[in-house]
């Protein structure tokens, strides 16, 4: 894989903190090849329900990745949209659903060989 496919390593997620192994934190992130930044959930009007919207995984696409990971927070009370999992399954995007802590684990493994994109919610 070329290096502007890779995605960052996340290296701890503790309530209220992702950190990713070039020193970066972030409350949320959005992760995807090549790079991350902070996930404001007001740019998208996201909220724990209705949950993530589709616009909140078209960057992670923009940015090429194959395959995406949602997390649903620690507590499991963040929601998914189910137009944003018809929107993945109709562009025939390989995608996670999962807790944060499992999240972060399936990410960490699948970006070791492929491109991959992460919203990684570390609260709720």
């Amino acid at each position: 894989m070329r290096k502007e496919q890779i995605s960052p390593e996340i290296s701890k997620l503790r309530w209220g903190t992702v950190e990713l192994s070039g020193g970066q934190r972030y409350k949320d992130v959005k992760l995807y090849p090549g790079g991350s930044r902070e996930w404001d959930w007001n740019e998208t009007g996201t909220s724990h329900v209705p949950g993530i919207q589709p616009a909140d995984v078209e960057e992670l696409l923009e940015h090429n990745a194959e395959v995406v990971i949602l997390s649903k927070g620690i507590n499991q009370r963040l929601q998914v949209k189910s137009e944003t999992e018809r929107m993945l399954q109709n562009n025939g995007v390989e995608y996670h659903i999962l807790q944060s802590e499992k999240a972060v684990d399936k990410y960490n493994e699948l970006r070791k060989d492929r491109p991959v994109g992460a919203l990684i919610h570390s609260t709720c």
